[in-house]
């Protein structure tokens, strides 16, 4: 009779250590899924960042009386770069969209600028970058909310919450920076 007690027991405590062992494990799993999306957006948004001096330097050999737009595109990217929480960095990102589309809007005033292969191909790789973005957005996104779900479901939050999980911020966008910037001419 003793036996079967320690049995139960023994088998009540391995299917405790085994639960903690895969919800630990799962947690784990998650959370390297949304650094691994977040470095996708941060890849991205490097590249859009080396391709902006490129943009403004094509820009400004067309467009010189434009000197203030420059500089706030020139601003944004700063911002953007050094922004530090993911809600400061989205909102430093949608600035920088916002101050790209002006510099498209205001390149419309210029056909020799719009002529210029040397633009048209940035135009296309910043288009392209812009797309990518928003694809590693909802990427990253997703994976944020499956790792929310995972830490907020009973009995996993018991555990998430002691062992110092905690949920991921979204990285929205605001409604007109949603939409890839707008390169056509």
């Amino acid at each position: 009779m003793n036996f079967n007690v320690l049995y139960v027991v023994l088998g009540v405590v391995l299917v405790v250590a085994v639960w903690l062992i895969a919800v630990y494990n799962g947690l784990i799993r998650l959370k390297n899924r949304v650094q691994e999306a977040w470095s996708d957006i941060e890849v991205q948004l490097k590249r859009r960042y080396d391709l902006i001096p490129n943009l403004i330097e094509t820009v400004k050999g067309y467009a010189t009386h434009e000197r203030e737009l420059l500089e706030k595109v020139t601003a944004a990217r700063t911002a953007a770069m050094t922004s530090g929480s993911l809600a400061e960095k989205a909102q430093a990102e949608n600035m920088l969209s916002q101050t790209l589309k002006s510099l498209f809007a205001v390149a419309e005033n210029y056909p020799s600028l719009r002529a210029s292969e040397n633009f048209a191909k940035l135009q296309d790789e910043l288009s392209d970058t812009e797309n990518k973005i928003q694809a590693a957005r909802r990427f990253y996104n997703s994976q944020v909310r499956d790792f929310n779900t995972k830490i907020q479901v009973f009995p996993n939050n018991l555990m998430a919450s002691s062992l110092g999980f905690k949920s991921q911020e979204f990285f929205d966008a605001e409604a007109e920076a949603e939409q890839p910037v707008k390169v056509k001419f």
